[in-house]
């Protein structure tokens, strides 16, 4: 485990008996612990006294013997999707059948708008009758519409249309993956497991800002909020990769390109 920072998934947990523990799990300002350990590798976990509670600790750890210490964080990236080799024959007619649809939303000028692309989404998603959704908001789609906009019209065409679609129909997947109980909803936690499954990953503070942004009260986010999240998730990577010309992660940003990168996305 020595040099692999990665988050600890939740069969971690399952599959490992913790190997020491305080002997009372109380609510304390400060709480400290003698043990006595076997040469290994070991991973502290601090908690708060009750779940979903935001809160900073202080760690120390004091050993007799010389020991090596790191924290367990990811590292920001995205995957770049691989595209997947298809039937020729099978595209061509799901490309037709798609432009017929696409036509019939968008009438003559082959475009459409926020609230066509609202009606559309809505309409696809109510025949899921085992996605139970109040359906996509307004506001919802116009994030959609400022992710796939790649020519500033305010609008989506054919192709960008398509490329918005498949990827809603990907994120669908792994909602209703999560979505055991048919809930319509996801916990903080599964959040966190789904946006790694989308090829996002994220260190501990940022999956935490996505809980206060996108969760309810009760820590869970539905399906609206789920999609919004990834639509934001995608734009921002697109977009940071788009100014870090020489990828070594870092960029620099007049507040012009600030203000037009943060206010339309």
């Amino acid at each position: 485990m020595h040099g692999n920072k990665q988050h600890l998934q939740k069969d971690f947990f399952l599959y490992n008996a913790s190997k020491a523990r305080s002997k009372t799990y109380i609510n304390m300002r400060e709480v400290s612990q003698r043990f006595r350990l076997p040469p290994s590798e070991y991973v502290i976990v601090p908690s708060t006294y009750e779940p979903h509670q935001e809160g900073e600790f202080i760690l120390r750890v004091f050993s007799e013997k010389r020991n090596l210490s790191e924290e367990v964080e990811n590292t920001i990236s995205v995957d770049r999707p691989v595209p997947r080799p298809g039937n020729p024959d099978q595209e061509r007619e799901e490309q037709q059948q798609f432009r017929n649809i696409f036509k019939q939303i968008a009438g003559d000028d082959m475009e459409i708008c926020a609230d066509e692309l609202k009606n559309v989404l809505n309409t696809v998603v109510n025949k899921h009758k085992d996605l139970k959704t109040q359906g996509f908001t307004l506001e919802s789609c116009r994030s959609m519409i400022a992710l796939m906009d790649t020519d500033g019209s305010g609008r989506l065409n054919l192709q960008e249309f398509h490329h918005l679609w498949k990827k809603i129909k990907a994120w669908q997947k792994i909602f209703k993956r999560y979505d055991t109980d048919h809930s319509g909803t996801i916990n903080s936690y599964e959040m966190r497991n789904a946006v790694n499954d989308a090829g996002f990953h994220l260190n501990s503070q940022l999956y935490d800002i996505i809980t206060m942004r996108y969760a309810d009260k009760h820590m869970n986010i539905d399906f609206d909020s789920f999609i919004c999240c990834f639509v934001r998730l995608e734009g921002m990577f697109r977009a940071f990769n788009a100014f870090d010309k020489d990828g070594d992660g870092i960029i620099k940003l007049n507040v012009l390109e600030w203000l037009q990168l943060t206010m339309y996305a």
